[in-house]
C-alpha cells in the first residue's frame, strides 16, 4: 500500500513478535553470509529455527534498522554493525535498557516503508485507551482511506504482533531463552494492559476484551545522549532542509521523539533547556513568551552520537 510515496507494511513478521536472541543471531549470520536469508533452508540450519521464524527474523532485523534490503539479500547497516558486532560492539546482547528504546525508535520511524501498526498507533491514535475491537475497526478505516482493502484476519494478526511486542505474555519474568515468547521490548513498559471492558458483539450479546494504555510518563531511563541521537535523526527524516522546529512539533509532530516515546511535553521542554550543553551548541532552544523553538546550527554524525549513548 502506498501513500505519499510510502509503502506500508502489514506483514512479514509471520505472526511472531521479535525475540531476544534473533537480532544478534541475524547480525552474526549476515556478517558471515549476506545472502543467508535468500536461502531459507540454509537459514533454518544456521539459526536453528523453522521456516516461518526465519522469515520473521528477516523482518525484524530489517524493521529495527540492523540491516537493509538489497538486491540479492540483505546488508548490515552501519548502525547494526556498530551496535552488535565486533570487539567494540556497543551492546551485542541487548543488555542495556537504552538499546531497547533505541530499537523501538527504529521500529517506529520508517518513513519510506512504515510498519502500519507502529505508524498509525504512535502518530495518529488520539484516544487515551486502546481496545482490540476499536483498533481493528480503525485499522480497516485507515487502510480503506489509503486505497487498500485488507481482511480483518490480516489486520487482527498485525495488531496482535504489535501488542505482543510490548505487552508480556508471561506474568513472571522468564529466563532469556529461545522459547521465551516475550519480546525484549516488554522491558521498556511502554504499553500496559489496564483493565477489561464489556463490548457488544452486535447480536445482543456482550463479551469482555482487554484495555491497553500507552505509559505517558517521564522516561528518565532515556539519557540525554539518546534523546539527542533521536532528535538528530528526526530532523534528518522530517526536516532535512529546515533550521528550526517548534516545541510543539518535537512533542506532537509526526515521528517526533514526543510521539514515539510517548514523552510528556513538560519533559521534552526540560530536556531542551540544556540542549545546547549536551549537543555542544549544535542545537539551541530559544524560549520566550512568543517563541519556543529549537534551532539546528550544525549537522551531527549519527554514528558519533550513537557511540556517545554508550560512552559512560
Amino acid at each position: 500500500m502506498k501513500k505519499n510515496g510510502a509503502i506500508y507494511k502489514f506483514s512479514g513478521h509471520e505472526s511472531f513478535a521479535c525475540r531476544y536472541a534473533w537480532l544478534p543471531k541475524a547480525a552474526a549470520g549476515l556478517k558471515k553470509n549476506p545472502s543467508i536469508f535468500s536461502d531459507e533452508d540454509e537459514a533454518m540450519i544456521e539459526f536453528g529455527v523453522g521456516k516461518n521464524m526465519v522469515r520473521s527474523m528477516r523482518f525484524w532485523v530489517w524493521a529495527t534498522g540492523i540491516a537493509t534490503s538489497v538486491q540479492g539479500g540483505m546488508q548490515l547497516s552501519d548502525f547494526g554493525r556498530n551496535l552488535l558486532l565486533g570487539r567494540r560492539a556497543l551492546d551485542p546482547y541487548l543488555e542495556d535498557n537504552q538499546t531497547l528504546w533505541l530499537l523501538h525508535w527504529k521500529l517506529a520511524t520508517h518513513i519510506n516503508e512504515p510498519i502500519f501498526a507502529w505508524d498509525f498507533l504512535f502518530n495518529y491514535w488520539q484516544h487515551p485507551e486502546i481496545t482490540p475491537s476499536h483498533a481493528i475497526r480503525s485499522f480497516e478505516a485507515r487502510a480503506d482511506s489509503l486505497g487498500r482493502k485488507l481482511s480483518r484476519a490480516t489486520l487482527k494478526q498485525h495488531f496482535e504482533v504489535f501488542l505482543h511486542t510490548y505487552v508480556p505474555t508471561q506474568t513472571s519474568k522468564q529466563s532469556l531463552l529461545e522459547d521465551n515468547l516475550d519480546s525484549p521490548f516488554v522491558e521498556i513498559q511502554l504499553l500496559e494492559k489496564t483493565s477489561r471492558r464489556h463490548v457488544s458483539n452486535g447480536n445482543g450479546q456482550t463479551r469482555t476484551e482487554p484495555v491497553y494504555c500507552f505509559q505517558r510518563r517521564r522516561k528518565s531511563e532515556i539519557g540525554n545522549a539518546l534523546f539527542l541521537y533521536c532528535l538528530n535523526e528526526f530532523w534528518s527524516l522530517r526536516l532535512p532542509d529546515e533550521q528550526t522546529s517548534s516545541l510543539s512539533e518535537l512533542s506532537h509532530g509526526y515521528l517526533s521523539p514526543g510521539q514515539v516515546f510517548k514523552m510528556p511535553e513538560k519533559e521534552i521542554r526540560e530536556r531542551l533547556d540544556d540542549l545546547d550543553k549536551y549537543s555542544n551548541g549544535a542545537f539551541v532552544f530559544h524560549d520566550s513568551a512568543n517563541l519556543q523553538q529549537v534551532q539546528r546550527k550544525e549537522h551531527l554524525d549519527g554514528l558519533d552520537l550513537l557511540r556517545e549513548v554508550y560512552s559512560k
